[in-house]
């Protein structure tokens, strides 16, 4: 029985252990980094915009293709309408068609003392340029099926190649916009990156505020009950009244009250932290970081490299990039585009041996080039629109660097103004501590009504619930000021890590 029970004893001193987890700031950032669903959809547009560019580098290798095709026709193709009969002649010295006087049937003549035929009217002529009034004696038949071509069933098909030689740049300049697509893709995931370390460093500080704040409800709600403790043995020697006593009630009930309200905001707020982080919401935990004790302060850097580092400006100066692009490929649509082709061409009927049916094919070769003429202005005005979007994206860049050179400085002077109060406020809590404590030794002592200890109490924590506030303001403060120089980035270590209290 006692071994039983000793178990039970350790696994709950073991869950209670474990329970008690510590979470850095680094923790909480890399575990947002993995569960954030607006990241991962960020990388998928970086993976997207990676895959372009490669689809465009392609446009610089040949395009391969294969085609085919078959077609049922109704009729043949035939060439004559009917029989046809061809003159029988002779092939003459000059190597051209013609004939002699025992081929024809026309009667001859002598002119200038040159044999020339006679028509059927006895007329001289010419037998180039009148052919049709020689007699022939032989003719040669040639059937109209002889010239009928079998097309019913015919199969074409081809496989090719297009190689681009120039193409006015435009080809270069669709990868270079493919490029600057996937580094803008990569300047826009960097800039949710981000933004989101800024929202979980402002949950992480926010959590550490309140649970501050609670902690010093508690301790003030403490400082009420010994006073009502005191107050209720001073009734009971009769050196005090109940109005006293009253008061101090109230006193304890508005501390109370503000534990209540503070502890319910340390819940939420550790909440809206586990959402970020993709923890239950639930989830118990203490953060590393609730004395304030850590120090880090932002440095400040030269005002180019912070503009340089800044994901905005790399993003707007990649859509600059893809602007000056686009207006050198609307250039590029007045020069000409000259390419290679090649092709094998093979077919049934085989139109290159006697149309049988048959396959038969052959390769071919050539250049094709397209040179633009007219097209009534619609060039000019595009590539007038191009410059146009390239100058407004010019300007959108310098005046987002005006702004950004704006937000660093009044970031560097916020943080010079948040350590001057924080600095403030601690005198202001050494101050405070020594009249609580004078308070308390005079109320002691009887020289000091209730109400003025009350008071002191009430300064006390106003001073210390303003140095908590300060130095919340100090880690903000830093905080933007590294956004606003562009080193707020990702730890290199990713991978999620927690801490286990011993």
């Amino acid at each position: 029985m006692k071994r039983k029970v000793l178990v039970v004893f350790v696994m709950i001193v073991s869950l209670q252990l474990y329970s008690q987890k510590v979470l850095q700031l680094e923790d909480c950032r890399q575990m947002a980094l993995t569960h954030n669903k607006s990241l991962k959809m960020a990388q998928e547009s970086v993976n997207a915009a990676r895959e372009l560019k490669k689809a465009a580098f392609t446009q610089f290798l040949p395009n391969f293709s294969a085609n085919g095709t078959y077609a049922w026709n109704q009729k043949n193709l035939s060439l004559l309408s009917e029989d046809a009969l061809l003159p029988v002649g002779s092939k003459m010295a000059d190597g051209s068609f013609g004939f002699t006087a025992d081929q024809v049937s026309n009667k001859w003549t002598l002119i200038n003392g040159q044999p020339v035929p006679l028509d059927a009217t006895n007329t001289p002529f010419n037998p180039k340029t009148s052919p049709e009034k020689i007699q022939w004696k032989g003719y040669a038949l040639l059937p109209k099926s002889a010239m009928e071509f079998d097309i019913k069933n015919v199969f074409a098909g081809s496989i090719g190649f297009i190689q681009p030689i120039f193409m006015g740049g435009k080809i270069k300049e669709l990868y270079n916009l493919a490029g600057y697509g996937e580094n803008l893709a990569l300047a826009q995931q960097e800039n949710k990156v981000s933004d989101l370390i800024l929202e979980v460093d402002e949950a992480y500080w926010r959590v550490v505020s309140i649970d501050n704040k609670v902690k010093l409800a508690i301790e003030y709600r403490h400082l009420i009950a010994q006073l009502d403790s005191d107050v209720n043995i001073m009734i009971e020697e009769g050196v005090a009244t109940k109005s006293e006593a009253l008061k101090i009630k109230v006193k304890l009930n508005e501390a109370d009250i503000t534990l209540t309200k503070a502890e319910d905001g340390l819940t939420l707020s550790k909440m809206a932290l586990n959402q970020l982080c993709g923890m239950p919401l639930d989830d118990t935990y203490t953060l590393g970081d609730q004395d304030l004790s850590d120090e880090t302060m932002t440095q400040l850097i030269p005002i180019e490299q912070a503009l340089s580092n800044r994901a905005e400006i790399k993003a707007l100066t990649q859509a600059e990039n893809m602007a000056r692009s686009n207006e050198k490929i609307m250039i590029s649509r007045f020069l000409p585009n000259i390419a290679l082709a090649g092709n094998y061409l093979i077919s049934n009927p085989n139109s290159f041996n006697g149309y049988k049916n048959e396959f038969g094919g052959m390769f071919t070769v050539g250049v094709v080039a397209n040179v633009p003429l007219f097209h009534f202005g619609e060039r000019i005005h595009t590539l007038n629109a191009a410059k146009s979007q390239h100058r407004l994206a010019t300007f959108q860049t310098e005046e987002a660097k005006e702004k950004m050179q704006l937000q660093i400085k009044q970031s560097s002077y916020k943080v010079a103004e948040s350590m001057k109060k924080k600095v403030s406020t601690q005198h202001n809590i050494e101050q405070a501590e020594e009249n609580l404590r004078y308070a308390t030794e005079g109320f002691q002592e009887g020289v000091i009504t209730s109400s003025d200890l009350l008071g002191a109490q009430t300064a006390w924590l106003s001073a210390k619930s303003d140095n908590i506030d300060a130095n919340i303001d100090t880690k903000l403060c830093n905080l933007y000021l590294a956004k606003s120089q562009g080193t707020l980035k990702a730890p290199e270590n990713t991978t999620q890590t927690t801490k286990t209290k011993k």
